[in-house]
C-alpha cells in the first residue's frame, strides 16, 4: 500500500507566493518494501523489489533559490546511501533553464549521498533541453543504454558467417 505524505522539507512554514497564490507544498509518497512474492519457491531466488520514493515537482513555475536547498536534502535523506528518487515533472509543462538547474541539483544530491534520480512523466521539450545541456537523467520507460529493448531481436540473414 502507498502512503502520500505532504511534507515542507524546509521544516519551516510556507509563506504565500508573491501572486497571492497558495504556498508550495512538496509531495512526498513513500512506501514500504514490498516483496514480489510471499511464497517461497524452489529454484531462483526470490527478488526482493521496492517501490522508490516519488518527489512531485510543482508546475509550471521552477523553485525558488531558498526551496532548492530544502528539496536537495530531502532528496539526500531518501537516497538513503544508494537508493533511486523518482522525480516527477508531469507538472512542468514549459521547460526553462531553471527546471535544469533545479534537476541538476537534485541529481548532484542523490548522487553524493550514494543514489540518484529517476524522471517520471518529463514533456519532450524538457528531454530536448536537458539533452542539449548535456545532462543525462534516467528516465522511467526508458531502456538503459547497452541493453536492448524488450521484444527486439537480431535476425540472420543466409549467407552470414558465424563469428
Amino acid at each position: 500500500m502507498t502512503t502520500a505524505i505532504t511534507a515542507n522539507p524546509l521544516k519551516t512554514p510556507c509563506t504565500p507566493q508573491p501572486s497571492g497564490a497558495r504556498p508550495r507544498q512538496v509531495n512526498v509518497i513513500l512506501a514500504g518494501p514490498r516483496p514480489m512474492s510471499s511464497a517461497r519457491h524452489r529454484g531462483l531466488p526470490d527478488v526482493d523489489a521496492r517501490t522508490p520514493p516519488v518527489l512531485v515537482l510543482p508546475g509550471p513555475d521552477p523553485l525558488a533559490a531558498d526551496e532548492v536547498a530544502g528539496w536537495c536534502a530531502a532528496v539526500r535523506e531518501l537516497v538513503g546511501g544508494g537508493g533511486v528518487v523518482v522525480c516527477d515533472v508531469g507538472a512542468v509543462r514549459a521547460p526553462a533553464l531553471g527546471v535544469v538547474e533545479v534537476l541538476a541539483r537534485l541529481e548532484l544530491a542523490a548522487r553524493r549521498g550514494g543514489g540518484r534520480i529517476r524522471l517520471r512523466a518529463p514533456a519532450p521539450g524538457l528531454l530536448a533541453l536537458l539533452d542539449l545541456v548535456g545532462l543525462r537523467l534516467e528516465v522511467e520507460g526508458q531502456v538503459e543504454e547497452g541493453k536492448p529493448a524488450l521484444g527486439v531481436e537480431e535476425t540472420v540473414e543466409t549467407g552470414d558467417t558465424a563469428l
